[in-house]
């Protein structure tokens, strides 16, 4: 028996297709506010897969868990094609990880080693030097550095639209190595967060051969070693990182397409990356948005006629250590990025959407009547469109981007609370509603 969703979406399939596109705009919209298909997919992923390392057991089950989600909607008559694509990278994972204060005020403190972390091979300690910012621990003189813990603690401000981010996230990038340039035996940083719960934050750094250990401090902790700094005394920690790197992991890119009834070599690109950290379910890391973009695909893929153009749905393999999935679709597919009239990508947790931004000023004013009853403002021309579209973009693929309120996103953002009853039902409708709208319209532009 198909899924109660699909029932739903054979339902939709029975209802005459418009001539007028502001008409099926119109009821794609209704739809998607009042179906929990959405809700239902990433209940599903969340729930039956859970967390899904990149390259691990758990990975290769949310690739079959999306396998098996797409093919039933192909067997619907949903999507006309479904299908893998290898994507190769090494598997980094944790094992364990641990700090604690020696002296001169002993207790423990909540870590999570950073993406591509070295190991510390068993517990080392030192004494800890404090900076500010990135910028300071660069300035610094090595002898002052050597042989100790550095420690940045740059808080990360809260912002709409996520800005605060891109301000700090070159710390968790460029810590380690720094640390490392300067003969420091590890490197612990403040959480790129905006909380003040005691989860710190996991997130890749930069690859390079021999990383030092390096880890992030939850917000608290990060307060916490603060204070005992202030108190000028010699603070002396220990350090149990433990953590293994592969080089031969693989898992895929998992791609489901509406072919266009006028020219299927066009195509309108939309998806999420399917990959999440370790320490939570990844609910709104990615897993809302892979709702939201299965969920509007399914919704125009049930219509009884075709988009003019090709609908491409895109799940990517690992995209939080690197974008891999990404770069690998834009080599395999590079002769014929000029026939990808449009790309876009759901990343940025189940916020409901608050503007809408396109370059192209045709799809804007066709979209927008029904994007402000959704409570959408116009933009101006999109910059970004998630970090999976980026090689798409830099190969000059037109993008647009749905905007989402952001302002708690990163309170959860690689953690373990990045769990399921974060994620909002009523903004994940409002979410597929205005996906729906804009790709059936970019998908129908003449």
């Amino acid at each position: 028996m198909l899924p109660r969703y699909l029932l739903l979406l054979l339902f939709f399939s029975s209802v005459a297709l418009s001539d007028n596109l502001n008409d099926t705009a119109a009821m794609l919209r209704e739809k998607a506010l009042t179906s929990d298909q959405g809700w239902q997919i990433v209940e599903s992923l969340t729930t039956e897969v859970g967390p899904r390392l990149a390259g691990t057991a758990a990975d290769k089950r949310a690739v079959n868990w999306a396998v098996e989600l797409l093919e039933q909607a192909r067997e619907a008559n949903v999507f006309d094609r479904v299908w893998l694509e290898p994507v190769r990278f090494p598997i980094w994972q944790r094992h364990h990880e641990r700090a604690r204060v020696i002296s001169p005020y002993p207790q423990p403190l909540k870590i999570t080693a950073l993406g591509y972390s070295g190991s510390t091979d068993g517990e080392i300690s030192a004494q800890v030097i404090a900076f500010p910012d990135l910028p300071s621990l660069q300035a610094a003189d090595e002898a002052a550095v050597a042989g100790k813990i550095v420690f940045i603690n740059q808080p990360m401000f809260r912002h709409r639209e996520g800005a605060g981010y891109g301000e700090v996230v070159a710390v968790r990038y460029a810590a380690g190595i720094v640390a490392k340039q300067k003969g420091a035996v590890a490197a612990l940083i403040r959480s790129i967060g905006t909380d003040s719960h005691r989860f710190p934050h996991a997130g890749a750094s930069s690859r390079v051969e021999e990383p030092l250990p390096a880890a992030a401090l939850s917000a608290p902790d990060a307060d916490q070693l603060q204070r005992i700094l202030d108190r000028n005394e010699p603070l002396i920690l220990a350090l149990d990182i433990s953590v293994s790197e592969q080089a031969d992991g693989e898992s895929h890119n998992v791609i489901a397409q509406i072919d266009g009834r006028v020219d299927a070599q066009k195509i309108v690109l939309i998806g999420a990356h399917l990959d999440s950290w370790d320490l939570g379910t990844g609910a709104i890391d990615d897993g809302a948005g892979v709702a939201i973009t299965v969920a509007a695909a399914q919704l125009i893929g049930a219509l009884p006629q075709r988009p003019r153009y090709s609908v491409r749905v895109i799940l990517f393999a690992n995209e939080e250590q690197g974008i891999w999935g990404a770069k690998a679709y834009a080599r395999a597919h590079r002769d014929e990025l000029k026939q990808h009239l449009f790309a876009s990508e759901s990343d940025f947790g189940a916020g409901p959407v608050w503007r809408f931004d396109s370059a192209n000023q045709v799809l804007k004013d066709m979209a927008m009547p029904h994007l402000a009853a959704l409570n959408i403002e116009e933009g101006g021309d999109a910059s970004r469109s998630g970090p999976d579209i980026k090689p798409l973009q830099e190969a000059g693929v037109p993008i647009f981007q749905l905007k989402q309120d952001g302002m708690d996103y990163f309170d959860y953002h690689h953690t373990a609370d990045d769990t399921l009853d974060k994620v909002d039902a009523g903004s994940l409708k409002q979410n597929i509603a205005a996906w729906a709208v804009v790709t059936f319209l970019a998908a129908n532009l003449e």
